[in-house]
């Protein structure tokens, strides 16, 4: 079990940078890239599946910090589905959505390191 977990771990942590490494290698001429659309659909997958081995261990499951590492990753996932929308239309994806989608996914990586349950 301890592997299939560090496997979900290791696609999380993959999804995460491909977020946030699109939003800044393009930060100067803001878009969504494929990387980051992929990115936010194995940041979800990873992280509810990441959820799931949790409930089935022994530990206490911080459900708070889970909820709203979830609200969040859906805002990654929305802004970047946005955003591929407009890039598959050939239309210029605003710089607001753009950023949005690089920074939530910032937010989330944040939130997963600092929000720390010492007990």
């Amino acid at each position: 079990m301890e592997v299939v977990t560090a496997l979900f771990v290791a696609i999380h942590i993959i999804s995460a940078a491909a977020i946030v490494g699109g939003w800044l290698a393009h930060f100067k001429n803001p878009t969504v890239t494929k990387s980051q659309w992929w990115g936010s659909w194995g940041m979800i997958v990873s992280g509810l599946l990441l959820t799931v081995l949790a409930e089935m261990g022994d530990g206490p499951v911080n459900h708070a910090k889970i909820g709203v590492k979830l609200v969040v990753g859906l805002g990654v996932f929305i802004t970047a589905l946005l955003g591929r929308r407009k890039e598959n239309k050939g239309e210029p994806v605003p710089t607001g959505l753009a950023h949005a989608t690089g920074g939530l996914g910032l937010i989330n990586i944040l939130i997963a390191v600092l929000w720390q349950d010492y007990s």
